[in-house]
């Protein structure tokens, strides 16, 4: 399985012939340097974590392109749709979407989720979720926007995740000690990916924070450069 951080909480993850782009946010991304068009080629597939516009981003307009299908939650999904989406997967916590050798389960995270319409009024997206992607005999989190919660001991019994794409950039997820608390007590990941910091202001801007909270359990995490495959 390959994947690529393609900043914030962006990442491009190849397996069994499918493409998949998880919360593509790559128009207004400070981290993402490179070509949109490059970055989505092949797309098959497009997985929502929630409605907030620096996690849907690019959505419609590569999915236009390339013909991805968008897997979300039952009220992004639908909206997305009414945005012109043409193939959309709607599901929720708890669910799973089969594939062809991929597998995506939506599980909950504790956030909140919506965009603006044309007037500034917010637009209800229903709930936040993380992602688990099984292929290849490996499953990998991706937690989306979450605090810790008692509830990643379940995910971890069910899924065993080996890989953890975890934010860390506190003030909208969890900073540093509550990220680093819950790879430790919860899960056994064997690569545990920061993301979700840099990418604002008002966000820890690097990773360092984490990197001392993860303590003994540090030769477990690896930072990607923004752009640069890597396989677990």
């Amino acid at each position: 399985m390959k994947i690529t951080w393609l900043g914030h909480a962006c990442f491009r993850i190849e397996a069994c012939g499918n493409i998949l782009l998880i919360d593509p946010f790559l128009t207004g991304n400070s981290l993402f340097t490179g070509d949109p068009v490059a970055a989505t080629e092949g797309c098959t597939h497009i997985v929502l974590t929630h409605g907030h516009d620096d996690h849907v981003g690019d959505t419609v307009e590569i999915a236009e392109r390339t013909g991805a299908t968008v897997l979300a939650v039952f009220e992004l999904a639908n909206y997305l749709a009414g945005k012109g989406v043409a193939k959309v997967e709607p599901c929720n916590p708890g669910g799973t979407i089969y594939g062809r050798g991929v597998d995506i389960t939506f599980t909950k995270a504790y956030h909140s989720s919506s965009t603006m319409d044309a007037t500034g009024n917010p637009i209800y997206l229903g709930n936040p979720c993380g992602v688990i992607v099984q292929a290849e005999n490996k499953a990998v989190y991706h937690m989306g926007d979450t605090e810790i919660f008692g509830d990643m001991a379940l995910i971890n019994e069910v899924f065993a995740p080996e890989v953890g794409l975890v934010p860390i950039g506190d003030r909208f997820t969890m900073g540093a000690k509550q990220a680093a608390m819950a790879c430790k007590r919860y899960f056994n990941f064997n690569t545990i990916v920061p993301m979700h910091y840099g990418t604002f202001p008002i966000i820890d801007q690097e990773p360092s924070k984490f990197i001392m909270e993860m303590g003994e359990d540090v030769r477990k995490v690896f930072v990607p450069e923004m752009g640069l495959p890597f396989t677990v």
